[in-house]
């Protein structure tokens, strides 16, 4: 009897130990380079922000895949007006938010209401702007009115400040956010990671992940051993530098080199002298070797930009060569508008690798065209108060990664204060026009204004360089809004 005994506990242990071994993981540990300084998209410009928690906490009305097609989310379905100005959503139903409150069409008036309010904090207040009214048709459908078609409502419906939130919750959503996704918020160790769970009683098709943390890693020499030890197991858009050929020849790890929407530029304060004066815009656009600046910081791998789209856009248009690169070209322009001597300025440079190693390389070139930069790191908080709300800078690396942003450079209030009544003009076209053509050509026209004007140093087309343990599946290849959608995720084996 002993020995049978014996027999089936070393059986069962067997088993259970084998069945240990083949469980799938259901964790994952993301690697990302910012840690955001909230967690609420809808009351903040950080990308971070929305790369941990927008399409995992919080949804909105459409959401994007990676191809950038604009797809249903909270709302499940819609009818547009012959006329283009009215939307009736019909709503998901069942949806709860990560309190239990019952999701309806009045958290969704109560979001767009609060977006475009007077008082709106929302980071893109502009995506709002044509909404003329929002009314609750009942719990499960809800019509939203333009003041004018605007063709790309859809697609700004689904931008990460466009999440839709609860009254209950929306005032403490920077500190403990509380959405419709498929994680909720469990944790967040300052300066070390943020944590989501499973939320079990999501509305939508089920995920593969029982834990997801998002850890930070600000740059390569921090990424590399955090992949090769196994600490990290994914990086979304890693910081690669000169160690990406050891990831690429490591059969452990898939390297997948995508697009982005971040239009990676030289911004300058076009408000305060001598930037106001185009002829020195135009001497810092023919003072840049864009090749030299993509070499130091995108590993090579960035696409050259002369306006303001990325050249996957099918509106894109090269204007690389308006202002090729001339020194002397440039200190001509220099001496035309009173500056021979060249004049000094600041860089304020924020803590992303691509602005820390494009900024030496920028300030080494327009040394050489006699503008003396003084470089002044700043953490990401310090730039978002006073480079990008105060407005209290002189020059500044940044990309953007909005999707098909180029409409900030119509808002005279953004942080580089341009003005331009012939852009403003033809974006007003362009928010007006459904026809893909037209809107298409006016997006041409709004790239050759900005080209020749040259209100920021128009740099490079951030790539995306995902890498991750090649047992997983379900990342996103290219970057169409900077988020990491945990929603397909998952372990093969």
């Amino acid at each position: 009897m002993r020995i049978l005994k014996s027999i089936v506990v070393a059986t069962a242990l067997t088993l259970a130990m084998g069945t240990a071994a083949n469980a799938q993981r259901t964790d994952i540990v993301i690697g990302m380079v910012l840690e955001p300084p909230h967690l609420d998209p809808t009351a903040g410009a950080a990308a971070a922000i929305k790369e941990i928690g927008y399409q995992n906490i919080f949804e909105g009305l459409t959401r994007m895949n990676d191809s950038g097609e604009v797809l249903p989310a909270l709302a499940r379905s819609w009818e547009i007006s012959e006329d283009g100005t009215v939307y009736t959503f019909e709503l998901a139903e069942g949806v709860t938010f990560h309190d239990g409150t019952p999701f309806s069409a009045e958290d969704v008036k109560f979001s767009l209401d609060r977006a475009r309010a007077e008082d709106s904090t929302n980071p893109q207040k502009g995506l709002f702007a044509a909404i003329e009214n929002v009314e609750v048709i009942d719990d499960t459908t809800v019509e939203v009115t333009l003041s004018a078609p605007q063709g790309n409502f859809l697609f700004n419906m689904a931008w990460g400040e466009a999440a839709i939130v609860s009254e209950a919750s929306a005032g403490t959503n920077q500190e403990n956010p509380i959405g419709t996704g498929p994680f909720k918020f469990d944790n967040w160790a300052r300066g070390s990671a943020v944590t989501l769970t499973r939320y079990e009683e999501y509305w939508g098709d089920d995920v593969y992940l029982d834990r997801a943390e998002f850890r930070f890693v600000p740059d390569a020499a921090a990424a590399i051993p955090a992949l090769l030890s196994g600490d990290v197991h994914a990086m979304s858009n890693m910081p690669a530098g000169d160690a990406l050929s050891q990831i690429e020849n490591d059969p452990r790890f898939e390297v997948v080199i995508g697009s982005t929407e971040g239009e990676t530029i030289l911004s300058l304060n076009n408000a305060r002298e001598p930037f106001d004066d185009l002829r020195v815009r135009q001497a810092i656009a023919h003072a840049i070797n864009r090749d030299d600046v993509i070499a130091a910081a995108s590993s090579g791998l960035g696409v050259p930009i002369g306006s303001h789209m990325a050249p996957h856009n099918p509106a894109y248009v090269d204007l690389t060569d308006t202002y090729p690169h001339d020194p002397e070209r440039a200190r001509e322009l220099l001496a035309e508008a009173g500056h021979a001597d060249g004049f000094s300025a600041t860089l304020r440079l924020p803590p992303p690798p691509y602005a820390r190693d494009g900024g030496q390389v920028i300030a080494a070139q327009l040394r050489q065209v006699g503008i003396e930069l003084e470089i002044i790191p700043v953490e990401w908080a310090e730039w978002l108060s006073q480079v990008f709300t105060d407005k209290d800078f002189d020059m500044t690396i940044i990309s953007h990664v909005e999707p098909v942003d180029i409409g900030i450079y119509a808002r005279d209030d953004y942080y580089f204060q341009y003005s331009n009544e012939e852009f403003n003009a033809a974006y007003e076209e362009l928010t007006v026009t459904a026809d893909e053509d037209r809107r298409n050509e006016i997006f041409q026209d709004l790239q050759r204004i900005l080209a020749e004007d040259a209100p920021v140093g128009f740099l490079y087309q951030m790539p995306k360089i995902g890498v991750w343990d090649a047992r997983i599946e379900g990342m996103w290849e290219n970057w169409p809004l900077a988020v990491s959608d945990l929603s397909q995720v998952r372990w093969t084996e």
